[in-house]
């Protein structure tokens, strides 16, 4: 990636990707928000049906920008991305850069996508991400270092109840230690919990726990946090978000699990609630009570992946935006109200590339494709984006007591390998 594309994005070059990432220590310890401020913005072009009383981005830019909205309430505010899209398409990379505060690779940071085999990694578009968003001044999350899927194809017949917490503990180390310094938080352990596989504990029956028991996940974190003693390390989950009793049956294992490992003294600074939700849903009293109860624990709570399907709405747009709206902002609103809620993403920032739109067996049944985030498959915003900054607005601007919302638990760095 090089050069300016002509709307306003910086772009790194293979030369500078070494210098933004070996100085991006830096930047992290200084908080990296020197300038919440757009970094270049464009007339839209004209699209076909538009109205004249149609919003622009003369009114989501700038000061008027989700990242501005959220800077002014101690809230980062992003979204998942894709390196190919932030270098090959203009945009993508404007929105993104004009809209994040803290982005997270969708799928580069997985394991099939670093390891093409068990003894090398591929690092490039990982790489990408992680200087485009220090050249933009946005924060980093990590996304993830143990999970039950986007493992590689070799896993299988290479990992042995011998040898796991070997490759476990491999991994992290050169992953987690590469980017040591340079990322905000780590989604250390992903969806470790399924009710389903009728476990006492919770836990889901994935390759990690058949290969080496429940204590992978303490490995795990343990590892995250000797390779890299900045970043906030995260336990995420979903279907965490609402009243059902299967998702209050989930809740209380996930907080369970939390409990557990903060008396054995495994450090853990955050829950990620992923929040797929489904237009209608709103959250009840148990999740903001659970979100507090976190905060008992001096825990902050991220919402890591939010978009809202629009399957059971009926067929016109405008029907299916306002549904998806309101969820927006019926969630959002006393979700943000939380004090130790300080980061809120969407899962991707277009509904042009939304994964909702690539799920076969749960799709819309007439064929539309679905419109779930804050901008539409043009990118104009769409009523999401007013309810998602609206609710950012009814936050009132605080942090943790003694904590700075943008700052790590653990801002001490110790040396570390020059990166390579």
């Amino acid at each position: 990636m090089s050069g300016n594309d002509g709307s306003g994005v910086r772009r790194g070059s293979a030369k500078t990707r070494r210098e933004f990432l070996t100085s991006a220590a830096a930047v992290t310890a200084a908080g990296g928000m020197a300038s919440l401020l757009p970094l270049g913005c464009e007339q839209p072009k004209s699209k076909a049906g538009q109205g004249a009383l149609a919003p622009t981005l003369n009114d989501v830019s700038g000061p008027r920008s989700l990242r501005a909205h959220g800077a002014a309430r101690g809230l980062l505010v992003g979204c998942a991305v894709n390196p190919d899209h932030l270098d090959g398409e203009p945009e993508y990379a404007r929105t993104v850069a004009e809209q994040a505060s803290i982005v997270v690779p969708e799928n580069a940071m997985k394991w099939a996508a670093l390891r093409p085999n068990p003894t090398q990694y591929d690092f490039r578009r990982a790489d990408d991400v992680v200087v485009f968003a220090l050249s933009h001044e946005q924060k980093v999350r990590g996304h993830n270092l143990c999970w039950h899927e986007a493992i590689p194809a070799w896993f299988a017949g290479t990992v042995t109840k011998e040898n796991a917490a070997q490759y476990l503990t491999q991994h992290i180390q050169t992953v987690a230690g590469r980017y040591a310094g340079k990322l905000h938080s780590w989604d250390v352990v992903n969806e470790a919990i399924e009710l389903k596989d009728g476990r006492p504990d919770g836990l889901r029956n994935s390759p990690w726990l058949e290969l080496m028991g429940p204590s992978y996940i303490e490995l795990a974190f343990r590892t995250a946090r000797e390779a890299d003693g900045t970043a906030l390390l995260t336990y995420n989950d979903y279907g965490i978000e609402l009243d059902t009793q299967e998702q209050i049956d989930k809740r209380g294992q996930v907080m369970m699990l939390v409990r557990r490992m903060q008396a054995r003294g495994v450090p853990i600074d955050a829950v990620g609630i992923q929040s797929h939700l489904s237009a209608g849903d709103a959250p009840g009293a148990g999740l903001i009570h659970f979100i507090r109860e976190l905060r008992a624990m001096n825990l902050q709570v991220f919402i890591t992946e939010m978009d809202v399907n629009d399957r059971k709405l009926p067929e016109p747009v405008a029907e299916r935006d306002a549904g998806v709206a309101k969820t927006y902002r019926d969630y959002l609103t006393p979700v943000l109200a939380e004090p130790n809620v300080t980061a809120a993403l969407t899962w991707g920032i277009t509904d042009r590339y939304t994964w909702l739109n690539g799920l076969p067996h749960a799709s819309r049944a007439d064929g539309k494709p679905e419109r779930p985030l804050p901008f539409d498959y043009d990118y104009n915003p769409t009523p999401a984006f007013f309810a998602e900054r609206d609710a950012i607005d009814g936050r009132t601007a605080q942090a943790l007591p003694g904590a700075d919302p943008y700052a790590p638990f653990h801002p001490t760095q110790p040396q570390r390998p020059q990166f390579e």
